[in-house]
């Protein structure tokens, strides 16, 4: 796929066929670098689907519904039924009890991946059989079956039901398979057990299948309408070593690790799925691995390890609310759980605070829910009244100590500060893991877990705050609540970013005067960013959205390229700004001293001439840095004093990344150290800065862009391989 003129994908044929729940079942292998397992599909068909003359529903074929949608290891082994048995009852009754306490273009050519027989027969009437088209690449099918969920016996699955179900709910018997995804949530406990143990029954055919590069196509002989096509099927398969959905990696520490990355292909390399936003489905996954190892994912419970075998731990994880398959994340390495003191465990405050959704005492609002229907935690009136979810940090064990400082003391002031503005959480828990530094962004946020960059803990706390604010609010905009395809994802991000703010000035605990500074402050910082932006952006790039009913408001907004005539307007309010005046009075004394300094003179006139301002926040301090980018000289006495005046290496990220960009235009020498350091370990926010070292000829800046790129490209992101190599070669 070319990113610069494809977008991904869209291969599932949700408007026929719908994945209601997937169920996992996981080896992660670190030797191999290889992810092997099942994954059983429960399926129902999408009754909105057109219709023939007949009143048929009409069999689909690869791609056919992408227009409709761009609108709206050690070997594998087979958990036993006592063993599974004991890990769900262990799971759920975890949740169930522990909430009670106090305290997130197809291309048509062949793959070279094992397939069965094509999938797709015509018949001498013409027909054809229905193909179930599942969102698939990177991955090594191996075999695909019809899972036969009405040989489970009944006393078999009543058996696996906790002693707290009611006599009614157990005299209904165990529903079939339609029953089953339409059980209603209050339910859901039952609904589960029953996924589970279904997802183990055995097989009663093999289906046909066909992969391409894009997709599974799946189909079984005779079988032309989706509502005959089985109702759960069960897919053998494995990851590739090179699949571009998960990365195997090392820590900080050198420790083997892997983890998923909101790629630009989701999870259709981590499984078969329907990846379209509007595909949602609930989940529950298995995972086994090493028992030196941790196991972190997208669940509504907090796991703990259980023996499996010799040197090896399983993990139970599952989800009821649904949410499209591209939000499932997992990550497993050796992390360790960062503690505010030793009294804090997962024991104590952390999970005592997880409400349980009594869907019986509901919150008192006129307005009811209407979304799909699952446990919603906001008709939930202990969830509603709890203001701080139950949180962990986990971290490679050389950075514990810079979350402690950093990360720690704040986590539950924006959690508090998220509650005061948007009410309920919308999850129940959640979970921050400290990623790899060749992590290519400062943070993404998942259902119950947050990855953030190691450079957020560098400086003083205003950068960490900032993302914390910012992934945290992801929570209601992206996740709870998300745009039907992803040429609307700016939309999220949009209410992340407005967020960010509101939710730091209450951390902060800012007059309304100091908030309406810092926020202006900020506007400008994000206003200069995006006119670099458009200045070197084609005019067709810089359109947000065509075409949209209300013409007063988009014709300004989002139909035209450019900045919008009201923004440039309301920028002109931002330069009067007391934070930025204080900012423009600092670089005024600084190009005065950048002015004495290049004709020369004693020391001694130099420090008397000027008395800056140490104590700025960082904010205005990158607002400093990128005043000075301006100017087209600066001394090396300049830049020596202005490093020392500041301890600009010891700021944040932001800031650091600022003086970089100082260095490298002036060729300053004394601190391309400086620079070394922050394409090693600030992964996240270096790309530009490789561009930079290249435009400049110079050969030694030149060297340096090489040295850097050669140390870390093996475990950089791919895509940021692709474009830094673009710039060197």
């Amino acid at each position: 796929m070319d990113p610069h003129t494809d977008d991904l994908p869209l291969m599932a044929n949700t408007s026929h066929m719908l994945v209601k729940h997937y169920a996992l079942d996981l080896d992660v292998c670190f030797e191999s670098q290889i992810i092997t397992g099942n994954i059983v599909l429960f399926l129902q068909p999408n009754t909105s689907c057109e219709k023939d003359n007949t009143g048929n529903a009409q069999p689909s074929q690869p791609g056919e519904d992408r227009a409709q949608e761009s609108c709206v290891s050690h070997s594998s082994k087979t958990l036993s039924q006592s063993n599974i048995k004991d890990s769900i009852l262990y799971a759920i009754g975890e949740r169930a009890t522990s909430e009670k306490y106090s305290h997130r273009g197809n291309r048509k050519q062949t793959s070279g991946i094992t397939s069965s027989e094509p999938c797709c027969h015509r018949g001498d009437d013409g027909s054809r059989d229905f193909v179930l088209v599942l969102d698939c690449c990177d991955l090594s099918v191996l075999k695909v079956e019809e899972v036969d969920v009405s040989g489970l016996p009944e006393k078999c699955m009543r058996s696996t039901l906790p002693s707290c179900q009611s006599e009614q709910q157990l005299t209904h018997g165990h529903p079939n398979s339609d029953e089953l995804v339409a059980l209603p949530e209050s339910r859901w406990k039952e609904q589960l057990f029953y996924y589970m143990q279904c997802s183990q029954a055995p097989g009663c055919g093999e289906l046909h299948f066909l992969t391409d590069t894009w997709s599974l196509q799946i189909s079984k002989p005779g079988v032309t309408l989706s509502t005959d096509f089985p109702s759960a099927i069960r897919i053998r398969y494995k990851t590739t070593a090179d699949g571009r959905s998960v990365k195997w990696t090392k820590d900080q520490r050198g420790r083997p690790c892997v983890y998923t990355f909101g790629s630009p292909i989701n999870n259709r390399a981590l499984f078969p799925c329907q990846e379209p936003p509007v595909a949602m489905s609930t989940w529950n996954a298995t995972v086994r691995t090493a028992s030196n190892c941790i196991v972190l994912m997208s669940g509504e419970n907090v796991a703990s390890p259980n023996h499996y075998a010799e040197g090896i731990c399983s993990w139970f994880y599952y989800v009821t609310m649904p949410m499209p398959a591209s939000t499932f994340t997992i990550a497993v390495g050796s992390w360790t759980e960062v503690r505010d003191s030793p009294s804090t465990s997962l024991e104590s405050c952390h999970l005592a605070g997880i409400m349980p959704l009594n869907m019986e005492e509901k919150r008192p609002t006129e307005d009811e829910c209407r979304h799909l229907e699952y446990p919603c935690r906001y008709r939930s009136f202990e969830a509603y009244s709890q203001t701080c979810i139950p949180h962990r940090v986990f971290a490679p064990d050389i950075l514990v100590n810079q979350c402690k400082q950093l990360l720690i003391p704040i986590l539950p002031q924006c959690l508090e500060a998220a509650y005061s503005v948007l009410g309920t959480h919308p999850f129940s828990r959640l979970d921050i893991l400290i990623v790899p530094s060749n992590f290519s962004s400062l943070g993404m946020a998942s259902p119950h877990i947050i990855y953030l960059s190691q450079s957020v803990l560098s400086g003083r706390n205003q950068l960490c705050t900032s993302r914390v604010c910012h992934e945290i609010a992801h929570a209601w905009f992206g996740l709870a609540i998300g745009a039907r395809d992803w040429t609307e994802e700016w939309i999220s991000e949009g209410f992340a970013t407005h967020l960010e703010d509101v939710f730091f000035a209450k951390v902060l605990k800012l007059s309304e005067e100091e908030s309406k500074e810092h926020q202006d402050l900020k506007a400008l910082l994000r206003w200069r960013r995006l006119n670099d932006e458009l200045s070197n952006s084609q005019e067709e790039l810089q359109i947000l959205r065509h075409n949209l009913s209300v013409d007063g408001i988009y014709q300004i907004w989002l139909d035209p390229p450019g900045m919008p005539q009201p923004l440039l307007e309301e920028s002109q309010t931002w330069t009067g700004n007391g934070l930025v005046q204080q900012v423009k009075q600092e670089v005024s004394k600084w190009i005065r001293l950048n002015q004495r300094n290049r004709r020369g003179g004693t020391g001694r006139k130099r420090q008397r001439s000027e008395e800056f301002v140490e104590k700025i926040v960082p904010d205005q301090l990158v607002l400093l840095l990128d005043l000075l980018l301006e100017e087209k000289t600066l001394c090396a006495k300049t830049l020596q004093c202005l490093k020392k005046t500041y301890t600009l290496q010891e700021q944040d990220a932001e800031v650091r990344h600022r003086w970089c960009e100082l260095v490298i235009k002036h060729k300053y020498t004394p601190s391309y150290k400086d620079v070394e350091a922050f394409l090693l370990q600030d992964q996240a926010m270096g790309v530009y800065l490789y561009g930079e070292l290249m435009v400049n000829e110079d050969a030694r800046q030149q060297e340096l862009a090489h040295r850097c790129f050669a140390a870390v490209r093996d475990q950089m992101d791919v895509s940021c391989v692709k474009v830094v190599g673009e710039m060197l070669f």
